[in-house]
């Protein structure tokens, strides 16, 4: 029972942010595992899990870190749609947040620790105002804190937002909307380690401020999390040290290879310096391989070293760069608009080896895409979606669904761009851009931005101003430390910063900041944003050259769109009984047509006399009888009262017998034929919308001295001579 009762023991920490009380509790649920919390704010309850193996695998070369963030519908009272009523794929929101989760705790893993671990993150309650995003950080950091699995922590994660001149933590999301901007910080009191968020057009002092805004709240969020520690943590277990090669083993490769490794990392072409070092591996394996079986591997690993550490000295000493380049050079650019002819919009944009083809579709209401999520359901306008192709590094590999990395690359485009799309009052089409990245050599997402701003602008969509963006990195050693513009592939994987930031000559749209190291000082991260800055106007003013506004008019293989309002009573005319209506005019016009239930009715088509023709047919369908308005009616049905004409589509009015001319009229059938058209006009439409037509209202008035009309004929007109 004793057993039992520890077991059960439950121990709850508090702090207060934002006028909400966050409370973080373990020991309850999910005891198995090897640390567990269950975060609380308002009533948004996030449960996140960690475990580990207890031996590494063999041969891994690499953590094998994996991090799940699941949502369960039930955390908002639903039920999931669609055909199986239950979650299946995670949507692109859970992955993201997963992205979130790992990026600020996987360096703060001992480097020789290869055990596999999981990190499981399940929002169960959600109460639509607190976003259960950043407590998952912060629930992952909390329970590898507290287990027995070897980490670095505690450290704090929060949302900041900029309302009416003031900051404010963790915000709702009512809040939220009114933000210009929205940041996801993870951190110390005194350290940096991830970034990430989107911004309309903000200066680099009030992101800056951000941050500093937020570091006693990153430290009070340590506090909470260290107390915690003390009432249930957790004794690190003791783990077999993986991945580190036999010291004899590393003497031998450097004896060897280190001068000639110092050549091989200055040849500035990635391709040819890979297949160099390569060259080297397989020769030094082959002479190594009698006194030292079974070791390419670690000979492998050895060489990575080396080349870390020269590429970093290079840096730090010299003020060079392995492609030749200083810390403040950027590569050679070249932008092509209109790259495709016959896309609705195009732009190639070459960055060094880095490589972008966006590619825009302009699309209609229907193209929107769908979302449903904890919060309801709603729609997107405005997609970018990023390929990585295995060519694109010159490798062959499975081609698949989209990887967490393309969607998370492809998020941070969109939201770069997002605050200069045009509202949809102004450009009533669904917009997607694909970014194909053909080549690689460091930041393909924000070369994504540069020609995905350059697409838009291809397209003729009217955006607020371009948008460019540049990746940030850094090297440190001790207190010395070199940022670096415009970084390569093997200065993010071997530095201990990537930065990156978006935005228009305005201001910043978007960044995104990972740090490998414990973190950095807020000195560092304002340098940085000073430096990106530079780059950034710079790669603006080299798009300008090329395409400095959106064209005056999109593409003529792109559809024409107009928007009319019609009465919703009438949108079941224009979709007609099991959409037959709508299914004929869309046919007979080669139009597409889409209709909002407040009676927004949206037709599309490329050709200009289909578009014209469908708006006719939907606005006869839906046209409304006005008073003192002629129409050409067809004659539908004749009593001895008078006629019943129809004027629109679906209405008739009555033209009585006393209405039908100025003199007396006792009967119709003699006059009139069912299907005869007879021109009318309205005089009168009733509170429950009985319309009153008059024929006698379009004639002159008789003569009163001679009994004739105007026409000198004393006979009422024949609506047999009127037949169409």
């Amino acid at each position: 029972m004793d057993y039992l009762r520890r077991k059960m023991s439950k121990e709850i920490v508090e702090t207060k942010i934002n006028d909400y009380s966050l409370k973080i509790e373990t020991g309850e649920i999910a005891r198995q595992a090897n640390g567990s919390v269950l975060i609380t704010m308002g009533e948004t309850q996030i449960l996140t899990t960690v475990c580990a193996a207890n031996k590494p695998k063999p041969d891994m070369g690499f953590f094998p870190l994996t991090v799940e963030y699941r949502t369960r519908t039930y955390a908002a009272g639903k039920i999931p749609g669609g055909f199986f009523k239950r979650e299946g794929k995670p949507p692109t929101d859970d992955v993201l947040s997963a992205r979130l989760i790992d990026r600020p705790i996987r360096p703060r893993f001992p480097k020789d620790f290869l055990n596999e671990t999981q990190v499981f993150s399940i929002p169960i309650s959600f109460d639509g105002e607190n976003d259960p995003d950043v407590l998952g950080i912060l629930g992952a950091s909390a329970a590898l804190s507290i287990s027995d699995i070897p980490f670095d922590g505690p450290f704090g994660a929060l949302r900041v937002c900029y309302i009416g001149e003031e900051f404010v933590a963790n915000p709702t999301f009512a809040q939220r909307e009114q933000s210009v901007l929205d940041l996801i910080i993870a951190g110390t009191g005194t350290d940096i380690v991830m970034v990430e968020g989107n911004a309309f057009e903000v200066s680099e002092e009030l992101l800056a401020d951000a941050m500093e805004f937020a570091k006693p709240i990153l430290d009070k969020l340590c506090e909470v999390q260290n107390e915690l520690i003390k009432k249930a943590g957790k004794e690190k277990f003791e783990y077999e040290p993986s991945g580190i090669p036999d010291e004899e083993l590393v003497k031998a490769v450097e004896a060897e290879l280190d001068s000639e490794v110092d050549e091989v990392i200055r040849i500035a072409d990635k391709k040819k310096r890979r297949v160099q070092m390569d060259l080297l591996q397989d020769r030094l394996t082959e002479k190594l391989e009698e006194k030292f079986p079974e070791s390419s591997g670690d000979i492998s690993n050895i060489l990575h070293d080396i080349e870390r550490e020269k590429m970093r000295a290079m840096i730090l000493n010299e003020n060079k760069r392995i492609d030749g380049r200083d810390i403040q050079e950027i590569r050679p650019i070249t932008i092509v608009p209109n790259y495709l002819k016959r896309t609705h919009g195009s732009g190639l944009f070459t960055r060094g080896e880095t490589q972008a083809l966006a590619v825009l579709t302009l699309g209609t209401k229907m193209d929107e895409q769908k979302i449903e999520d904890l919060e309801g359901e709603s729609s997107k306008s405005f997609m970018l979606h990023y390929n990585f192709p295995p060519f694109s590094v010159g490798e062959v590999r499975r081609a698949g669904a989209p990887s967490r990395r393309e969607i998370g690359h492809g998020m941070l485009a969109e939201r770069s761009l997002v605050p200069v799309i045009p509202k949809e009052e102004m450009f009533p089409y669904t917009i997607r851009i694909v970014s194909d990245i053909l080549e690689s050599n460091g930041s393909s997402s924000m070369a994504t931005v540069c020609a995905g701003s350059i697409s838009l602008m291809d397209a003729g969509v009217p955006i607020k101003s371009p948008v460019a963006g540049i990746a940030m990195g850094l090297i440190t050693e001790g207190d010395k430390y070199a940022i670096l513009t415009d970084i390569l592939g093997a200065e993010d994987h071997m530095g201990d910063m990537d930065f990156k930031v978006a935005g228009t000559k305005e201001g910043i749209t978007a960044f995104q900041m990972d740090v490998k190291v414990n973190g950095i000082s807020m000195d560092i991260i304002r340098e940085g944003l000073s430096r990106a800055k530079e780059g950034r106007e710079y790669i603006l003013g080299l798009m300008n050259e090329k395409i400095s506004e959106p064209r005056d008019d999109i593409s003529p293989y792109a559809p024409r769109i107009v928007s009319i309002q019609i009465n919703p009573d009438k949108i079941g005319a224009v979709i007609g009984s099991g959409g037959k209506t709508i299914r004929n005019i869309q046919d007979v016009t080669g139009t597409t047509i889409a209709i909002e239930d407040d009676g927004t009715v949206q037709i599309a088509a490329v050709d200009a006399d289909g578009l014209e023709a469908a708006l006719n047919m939907v606005k006869e369908l839906t046209e409304e009888a006005e008073v003192g308005k002629i129409y050409n009616g067809k004659i539908v049905r004749i009593t001895d009262f008078g006629a019943f004409i129809q004027i629109l589509p679906n209405q008739d009015g009555l033209l009585h017998v006393s209405e039908y001319e100025h003199k007396r009229t006792d009967n119709l059938n003699s006059i009139l034929n069912v299907g005869d058209y007879l021109e009318v006009k309205v005089i009168g439409i009733s509170r429950d919308g009985k319309i009153r037509l008059s024929r006698k209202a379009l004639l002159p008035k008789p003569d009163r001295h001679s009994g004739r009309d105007n026409h000198g004929s004393s006979r009422g007109h024949n609506s047999r001579d009127n037949k169409h």
